[in-house]
């Protein structure tokens, strides 16, 4: 399938916000000497980027955007609202053990005087077993499981509740509460990190409901890394035509980024890993965590057509037996993108080979998403 969606590349972080931010602009056509003439008025924006492109610091850049024209505008979440949170584990007594509440900050207005519990409640009951209570004089909050008390429950458990705060303030400023009404945007960045698959089913389903329940008050910017996430973001928000899907990555110098809509290809951010699996291979760049990447591609393919092992993606090819081997071998390491190993000689070769197999057998038309032909938008 021919993919014919050109990228568009911003210099710096300040321009790709102008230009999102123009998106989600209701009124007439907005027009910029340094961003591309922009079709207003889009209720929602779902960004799909791979951890480390630079999600978070997105999403404070978007926030700060909104300060400097005057009072702020977005309700953001992301790493630093967990920031907001922290614990105070009694070390003398061992037993009164608290997470305490940043209050100074204003994500925490109406907290007081519109009873959270009654909203965080619901919530959190779809995800966890274990109860809470909030101290609004002292500003912590204790939990409790079964008959056990004053319990310091996981982190995962500590994401999950701090997650369901957020979505109980949404709603609020959705309702319209006073206290929020200074929200016009929710930003939100990988809700819950590490997600199974019914877990992230759930968590969008549940966010879907709120955002469109809200759609005539506050847009919404989400971004993630989590496909399956993201997918069911794609499928539960189609009701309204108003929103648009972009793949994110960082652009040929180091302080560009570059996105791509997705809107006619909702799975394009695997195409957009086999593009780069294909530059890798062109230009020698490969990196033992490239297999990884390889297999994940193979294994969506599989599934996509039916096939019951990512190994029948390859089935049939010259070697494929010395290639399935390979894959798995050298996909089962920990390999980080953060501390790259470069692949020896042969086995960069061998990688070649398996990449030129799979895409002469599955004939993706591969966007050029690192040329000379990739539309700039951006003049300073």
């Amino acid at each position: 399938m021919s993919n014919k969606t050109k990228v568009h590349t911003y210099k710096t972080m300040q321009t790709l916000v102008q230009k999102l931010r123009n998106d989600l602009k209701s009124g007439d056509e907005v027009q910029s000497k340094s961003v591309e003439i922009v079709r207003s008025g889009e209720d929602f924006i779902l960004l799909f980027a791979y951890n480390g492109t630079g999600k978070t610091r997105l999403s404070m850049a978007f926030q700060d955007a909104g300060k400097k024209k005057g009072n702020a505008d977005t309700l953001y979440f992301n790493a630093y609202t967990e920031d907001l949170f922290t614990w105070d584990n009694d070390l003398d007594g061992d037993t009164e053990r608290v997470l305490r509440i940043n209050s100074a900050s204003k994500f925490f207005n109406g907290f007081k005087e519109l009873a959270l519990e009654v909203k965080i409640s619901p919530y959190l009951e779809r995800y966890s077993d274990f109860g809470f209570k909030i101290d609004y004089e002292k500003w912590t909050i204790t939990f409790s499981k079964g008959k056990a008390n004053n319990i310091k429950i996981s982190r995962g458990e500590e994401n999950i509740f701090i997650w369901c705060i957020y979505l109980a303030i949404c709603e609020l400023a959705i309702d319209g509460a006073e206290a929020y009404s200074w929200v016009k945007v929710l930003y939100i960045d990988d809700p819950i990190s590490s997600l199974d698959d019914n877990n992230a089913i759930a968590v969008a389903s549940d966010l879907a409901q709120l955002l469109l329940k809200g759609k005539d008050r506050i847009k919404a910017v989400i971004s993630s890394h989590h496909s399956l996430f993201f997918n069911v973001m794609c499928n539960e928000l189609k009701r309204t035509k108003k929103h648009k899907q972009y793949f994110l990555y960082q652009g040929n110098t180091p302080d560009s980024y570059s996105i791509r809509a997705t809107n006619d290809t909702p799975f394009f951010h695997h195409v957009a890993m086999l593009s780069e699996l294909q530059q890798a291979s062109e230009s020698g760049n490969l990196y033992t965590y490239h297999f990884n990447m390889l297999r994940s591609v193979l294994e969506k393919t599989a599934t996509f057509f039916g096939l019951d092992n990512f190994s029948d993606c390859i089935r049939g090819v010259e070697d494929d037996v010395l290639y399935d081997r390979a894959l798995n071998l050298l996909s089962h390491g920990k390999y980080s993108i953060y501390e790259p190993k470069e692949m020896v000689p042969d086995t960069k070769e061998l990688f070649r080979n398996i990449l030129k197999a799979f895409l002469a057998r599955y004939q993706f038309s591969l966007p050029e998403m690192h040329t000379n032909e990739t539309k700039e938008v951006t003049k300073s």
